[in-house]
């Protein structure tokens, strides 16, 4: 027996009269399909599941969207429909509006093969992890000689520490940045960060 989510049955009978028999098409065809798809939702929208997020459709005020998570891998990228609204069908207004059910059932059951085999999504970049940010030698000679603002220096985060770095860094003149070391160790001293004016004091 089909795996169904009473969550879903609301979603679909609270869903404006257009747009019911479409996501009812909808979920049958993903069934079909992925006869071991496991519904879900979320961000508030019904989605499928098999081995990872495998699909997901939406209702809308005049027009339903469905789309796949790795649609890029089984929808030509930039075709019409894809550029017409959201998902990788566009703007679904009615049940002539969408592909054959043999189409949808294929394209689910390519979904579900990319799933298994652990496909990742395309587009998703991994998170390259920044080095530390490395004081030049100019701002560890003025730390050195200045201990409230070497001691608060020590206390910032990695990003914290490369604000003041780079403001340094960025100065084009020796002048510019013989006055930007000096505000630096005179604000490090007084413990503040270098965009300390923009940050919300704390709340007493």
């Amino acid at each position: 027996m089909p795996s169904r989510d009473p969550r879903i049955d609301k979603y679909i009978a609270s869903s404006p009269a257009f747009a019911q028999p479409i996501l009812s098409a909808l979920r049958a065809a993903v069934h079909a399909g992925c006869p071991s798809v496991e519904e879900t939702m979320k961000w508030g929208r019904p989605h499928f599941t098999h081995h990872g997020l495998l699909c997901g459709m939406s209702a809308f005020k005049a027009h339903c969207a469905f789309g796949f998570w790795k649609g890029s891998l089984l929808v030509p990228k930039g075709a019409p429909a894809e550029r017409d609204g959201m998902g990788q069908f566009g703007r679904l207004a009615r049940v002539a509006d969408l592909p054959s059910r043999s189409a949808i059932v294929a394209l689910v059951r390519a979904a579900a093969v990319l799933n298994e085999k652990g496909v990742p999504s395309p587009g998703r970049a991994k998170v390259v992890k920044r080095a530390p940010p490395r004081a030049p030698d100019y701002l560890k000679v003025a730390l050195a000689a200045n201990a409230k603002a070497r001691d608060f220096f020590a206390t910032l985060s990695p990003s914290g520490k490369r604000d003041y770095i780079e403001w340094l860094a960025e100065a084009k003149r020796p002048e510019t940045r013989a006055l930007r070391l000096k505000t630096t160790l005179a604000w490090l001293a007084e413990s503040k960060s270098r965009n300390w004016k923009y940050e919300r004091p704390p709340r007493g």
